[in-house]
């Protein structure tokens, strides 16, 4: 039975492996081995290590960030910077020690989705990562509130079109439908059982009367993050608010939202904004609210599919932690990471496993090679048009190739992967998208160029099985194969399938005597010709192999 009961005993390598993959984006075979060691619940609270606080990205063409607070006439063109920011993130991926907090930043993002495109500015872009980091292990509820008077989302979806008396309901629709209650079954004219038209149309009128800020001088003091304006008049007035009294449906008990201070028929402008924290307070009030952000947790960190016995067992269960907790993330995610349920030690069926279930996203698949190989890439604080050109070459340009345009998901709803029933993880794997997943490992191998054809980055295959502590002992050929793919593959594969690796691929179906002897020779001579090749047959073959490919 589905059982958030804690895991007790210590890891062990798959498991430790499952959960540094689920809940960062991937460890180093050393990671793993310390990992291993621990306990559930002793590794999932080094998983919650606080990060220091990067900064800000910097413009190869003045050599300093451009955030103070926006981009002038000497920076970078909007692609560029746009382009620069997204390399910044993803360097954090990349580059972050074993902390939970870069993948549910990610998180965050996949949730509380916005268009690079739509945005046409890097600005929004920065500021609203820098509220997913910050609340990444902090309270979902306030950083709802501070979503709601977003620069992004608010030109996203058009927020600042929204004035008293000429309302636009499409962020008070997604609101509802995407980023806090969910949509339930529609069971009667306008009622999807968790909210109503009614509910949209009042809420709408609660988000009138805000503006993007253009300055991005308008800071939150406790985030240091720009938000959006209150749009007001010469007295300071919201007058462009609609401040009425809002009543909400049956689904919220009829509550009824209001400024907490007039001025004439004008609500002040604190007054606008406290709105939207009453709207969100209320709703956040309701059971369904906690179960929709669980379930999105659950089908992120563990598995797509929501079972009637996971949905009592696992999402009740955490829905009731989260709402104890009044929305703070730490609580929810410590229960599930430590669960019996997440590393398939709740029943001994295996048709309900989650190690290897889910069909790793590119971001995973790419930035999970560059952890685990340790590959190289250029300092950040270095040479930075070096630096921006290999993540765009050997990063961003290939999560493209394989169907994840970053910060520009199809649909408002986000990337389809991560909502869309009931093909879910499957939208990342198309035969095209497959095939670039292959070409990934091999250019990897090779060595990824610009388009002058200089190297940027490169999967040196003897680098690796030479630096002490990845690989035990190289010349042995058995032991080599099975300690990639013991730390590679999530699940045990056959013993057929390990002949494959070592003897079809490694040893070309001579014997291990001769991988032994070649081995020496290149250890006596210096010459790694003849080794090399086989390694980076194998290596290439198993980051190719269907295996791989899940997570």
């Amino acid at each position: 039975m589905a059982s958030l009961s804690p895991y007790t005993q210590a890891l062990g390598v798959k498991r430790a492996a499952h959960l540094l993959r689920r809940a960062t984006f991937g460890g180093t075979k050393s990671q793993i081995d310390q990992f291993a060691q621990l306990t559930s619940t002793e590794a999932v609270s080094q998983l919650f290590a606080l990060l220091a606080e990067r900064e800000a990205p910097r413009d190869p063409v003045t050599g300093t960030s451009w955030v103070n607070p926006k981009p002038t006439d000497v920076n970078s063109g909007r692609d560029d910077l746009i382009d620069q920011t997204k390399a910044w993130w993803i360097d954090s991926f990349i580059k972050s020690d074993t902390c939970i907090a870069p993948k549910s930043s990610f998180f965050l993002h996949t949730h509380f989705t916005t268009i690079s495109s739509r945005l046409r500015y890097a600005p929004p872009i920065y500021y609203q990562i820098r509220l997913f980091d910050q609340f990444a292990l902090g309270n979902f509820k306030e950083l709802t509130k501070c979503i709601c008077l977003d620069n992004a989302m608010m030109r996203h979806l058009d927020g600042q079109l929204n004035r008293k008396g000429n309302p636009n309901e499409n962020y008070a629709r997604e609101f509802f439908e995407l980023y806090s209650i969910g949509k339930g079954p529609q069971v009667g004219p306008d009622n999807y059982t968790t909210f109503t038209e009614q509910d949209v149309v009042e809420a709408a009128k609660v988000f009138s009367g805000f503006d993007i800020d253009q300055e991005f001088t308008n800071i939150n003091p406790e985030l240091n993050v720009s938000q959006a304006r209150v749009r007001t008049n010469d007295q300071g007035l919201a007058n462009q608010h609609d401040s009425s009294t809002k009543t909400l449906s049956a689904a919220f008990q009829g509550a009824t939202i209001a400024p907490i201070e007039m001025v004439g028929n004008s609500a002040t402008a604190e007054a606008a904004i406290d709105e939207i924290n009453q709207l969100v307070e209320i709703v956040f009030e309701q059971v369904a609210t906690a179960q929709h952000i669980c379930r999105k947790l659950y089908r992120f960190f563990v598995y797509y599919e929501i079972s009637e016995e996971v949905e009592q067992n696992i999402i009740t269960p955490l829905a009731t932690i989260m709402q104890q907790n009044d929305y703070e993330l730490k609580p929810v995610l410590e229960a599930l990471f430590t669960s019996q349920h997440f590393y398939d030690e709740d029943n001994a069926e295996q048709e309900d496993d989650h190690l290897g279930a889910l069909i790793k996203s590119p971001l995973d698949l790419i930035v999970g090679i560059h952890r685990f190989f340790e590959v190289p890439l250029p300092d950040y604080l270095g040479d930075l048009s070096n630096f921006y050109s290999t993540l765009h070459h050997g990063v961003l340009s290939p999560l493209s190739d394989q169907g994840m345009y970053f910060y520009q998901p199809f649909e408002v709803a986000g990337y389809t992967a991560y909502h869309q029933s009931p093909t879910f993880h499957r939208n990342w794997i198309s035969s095209n998208y497959l095939a670039r997943r292959y070409e990934y490992a091999k250019k990897l191998i090779e060595g990824i160029q610009d388009r002058d054809g200089n190297e940027l980055v490169k999967l040196d295959v003897m680098t690796y099985v030479t630096n002490p502590g990845h690989i035990s002992d190289p010349s042995d050929a058995t032991k080599l194969v099975r300690e990639l793919v013991d730390y590679l593959l999530p699940e045990d594969i056959s013993e057929e399938r390990f002949d494959f690796f070592l003897k079809a691929i490694l040893l070309d179906d001579l014997s291990e005597i001769n991988w032994k002897f070649e081995w020496q020779n290149y250890e006596s001579s210096g010459d790694d010709s003849a080794v090399r090749v086989q390694l980076e047959k194998l290596f290439n073959t198993i980051l190719q192999s269907p295996e791989f490919q899940l997570s």
